[in-house]
């Protein structure tokens, strides 16, 4: 047993820190022209990229290491500072805004996005909440307020893409809290409605339904950051172009080494790279799960399952859209995207996993 928890958690970690590395790497190469036209130079993107990593990493550690993460104190006032940062967000002049979504506080030449932050947070406050209820009906309205608070919040700025992913691990971790799957099948019910009702309000989001049923109806406006990812993954064929040979970053691809960079590791290193990523992440995920069910106690495995859950959906949803198999929304690809505020949030799931993997006493 305790050989197999040692090769659970070093496939954790290997696959954790090779994700990063890989994300640095190509940060550099898909951000090198972009770097070069809005900033005359090639490397701003990696060398921020790296401050990130040793930042986010240490955090990770601290996280690990330290007994306040088991704490539920210490996770209710994570949480409570996340919900005054998502107000502060939209606020005029405290928050700033990028491509239509006033989701960022700009400190100096860095920025947070509180958005990021409150997926952690909410993961360690509910799981928290439902070990203090277990033994009794799972059920508690309490625990829709912690999670409808900021997604409602989140919306407003609006971010759909990580209020989907902040819902989703918070449904993962009450399903295996013991809700009941009857709750879960009138509550999906109702979320179809709630989402269906959402992309009504807002015309953009009728534009992107739109522009992913048919993205060669409006291919120089809606569809053409969809169309363009197609255009870097499939010539990219087995073995791809080569590093640093990407065509699609040169203003193909608005910000490639963000939201679809994804789409350049295709185009450069063809499908053998983008399969070994994807790979990189089922070991990631798998290695959590198994370490998970080992923890020590109920909130333990709540927890860890409940970050596992919140990077690999993330992932399933950033891949999907840059595929072409989802409506484009705006996520990050966990470790490899280019972004303080991703990946740290990644690194700090990827510490209080370790933490309850390490240490059996709380």
């Amino acid at each position: 047993m305790r050989s197999l928890d040692q090769k659970l958690k070093a496939a954790f970690v290997i696959s954790a820190v090779s994700l990063s590395l890989i994300g640095l790497i190509f940060v550099h190469s898909a951000g090198s022209y972009w770097g070069q036209i809005h900033y005359a130079d090639s490397s701003p993107f990696i060398v921020k990229q790296g401050i990130y990593m040793v930042i986010s990493i240490f955090v990770a550690l601290m996280l690990m290491k330290g007994k306040w993460t088991s704490n539920e104190s210490f996770w209710s006032a994570f949480y409570y500072i996340t919900i005054i940062l998502l107000i502060a967000v939209i606020i005029p002049g405290i928050g700033a805004v990028r491509n239509g979504s006033q989701s960022w506080i700009a400190l100096g030449p860095f920025s947070i996005q509180p958005a990021e932050f409150v997926k952690v947070a909410l993961i360690g406050k509910l799981a928290s909440s439902v070990k203090n209820t277990s033994g009794k009906s799972p059920f508690r309205l309490s625990h829709f307020v912690l999670i409808l608070l900021p997604a409602g919040l989140i919306m407003l700025q609006p971010d759909l893409g990580s209020t989907v992913i902040m819902i989703v691990a918070a449904f993962v971790i009450l399903f295996l809290a013991g809700y009941p799957l009857s709750f879960f099948a009138i509550l999906g019910m109702t979320g179809i409605g709630a989402f269906v009702a959402l992309i009504i309000s807002a015309p953009y989001r009728i534009d992107r339904i739109k522009s992913y049923i048919d993205p060669w109806n409006d291919p120089l406006g809606k569809g053409f950051q969809g169309i363009q990812s197609l255009f870097a993954i499939a010539p990219g064929g087995l073995f791809g172009h080569g590093y640093g040979n990407s065509r699609q970053k040169y203003l193909y691809l608005p910000e490639p080494q963000n939201d679809f960079i994804f789409s350049i590791i295709a185009e450069e290193t063809g499908f053998i790279g983008a399969t070994f990523i994807l790979l990189l992440f089922a070991v990631l995920l798998l290695s959590a799960f198994g370490m998970a069910i080992r923890t020590y106690d109920y909130k333990a495995f709540l927890i860890t399952a409940g970050m596992a859950s919140m990077i690999i959906f993330q992932t399933f949803l950033n891949v999907g859209v840059v595929s072409g198999l989802l409506p484009v929304t705006g996520v990050t690809l966990p470790f490899i995207s280019y972004g303080g505020s991703s990946l740290l949030t990644t690194w700090m799931a990827v510490g209080t996993i370790l933490h309850f993997a390490f240490y059996k006493k709380t």
